[in-house]
């Protein structure tokens, strides 16, 4: 078995972590694979080499069926990480290294369990949707796919306009600061702090939440995720941009963009069983009596 490993640069005080995961990989006997971008700061962490075959870069060559990707960070970490695979199907696990997360949910006090879970194949797999947004980006067609959302924002200091239709019908225009479409999963991301619904993962759906609208009645809505939602950007001067996740793109006056559900999605591991209940009253802190 492989453990592809997903992190951004590190500081001295991840030091004591990365050198447990890899105590873990080796008691557990595991391959292992780092991205580029940290492979000289954890072989100076761990004190012993990492070979050029032990290196990815932005492409990750999994032949490992059983493989597992392990996103060392945050929320943000394992959204690039999940991007960094392609579109392979391997299950993909978070260790926090601090912050909140709701992706990331193993925290790095238990990154041998983590590891103990792996290698008797008891982590619960979750499959989370992703969603397909399509247009024209910075000049050219192109496709990408987010787990959490994207996000039609303003770039320049005036408002937007996004046109919002529904397999072709006209819901709404929003005018003000943009428009986020979200996933079961990323309601809990930037859609919640614009004043979005918590949904849970597995429901079937997808989230249309305004930022800051001019029209006080516009109010986020619930559609069934087998619609085609199509966006209309209209802006007075500057273009507008669009982040996909945790990239960001920009976008003409005038343009289309289509948003549906993608045909893959993602095999988010859960350790210790979290459910997502579990992760909404402690993230949250919904068992704290504040009185």
């Amino acid at each position: 078995m492989k453990i592809i490993l997903f992190s951004r640069p590190l500081v001295q005080a991840h030091k004591e972590q990365i050198v447990e995961i890899f105590s873990a990989i080796s008691h557990y006997g595991f391959d292992f694979a780092v991205n580029s971008e940290v492979a000289d700061q954890i072989a100076q962490f761990i004190g012993a080499p990492i070979t050029a075959e032990q290196i990815y870069d932005q492409t990750i060559d999994i032949s490992d069926s059983e493989a597992v990707m392990v996103c060392y960070g945050g929320d943000g970490t394992l959204l690039e990480g999940v991007h960094r695979l392609r579109g392979n199907s391997i299950a993909v696990v978070g260790i926090n290294s601090g912050r909140l997360g709701f992706l990331s949910l193993a925290q790095s006090s238990e990154i041998d369990d983590v590891f103990h879970q792996i290698a008797s194949r008891t982590l619960l797999i979750e499959q989370r949707s992703m969603i397909e947004v399509s247009g024209e980006f910075e000049g050219s067609e192109q496709r990408f796919f987010a787990l959490n959302e994207i996000a039609v924002q303003r770039l320049g200091a005036t408002m937007i306009a996004v046109d919002v239709a529904i397999d072709n019908m006209p819901m709404l225009t929003c005018n003000g600061d943009g428009v986020i479409v979200s996933t079961p999963t990323g309601s809990t991301a930037y859609s919640l702090s614009a004043g979005g619904p918590i949904v849970a993962p597995s429901c079937h759906c997808l989230v249309l939440t305004p930022l800051s609208p001019h029209n006080l009645t516009l109010r986020p809505v619930v559609v069934p995720d087998s619609s085609t939602i199509t966006l209309t950007i209209r802006t007075r001067s500057n273009d507008a941009s669009i982040s996909v996740d945790n990239r960001t793109f920009a976008v003409a006056d005038n343009k289309k963009i289509t948003i549906k559900l993608a045909k893959k999605s993602i095999s988010l591991a859960v350790p210790h069983n979290i459910s997502f209940y579990d992760s909404l009253r402690n993230k949250l802190m919904w068992g704290v009596d504040n009185r």
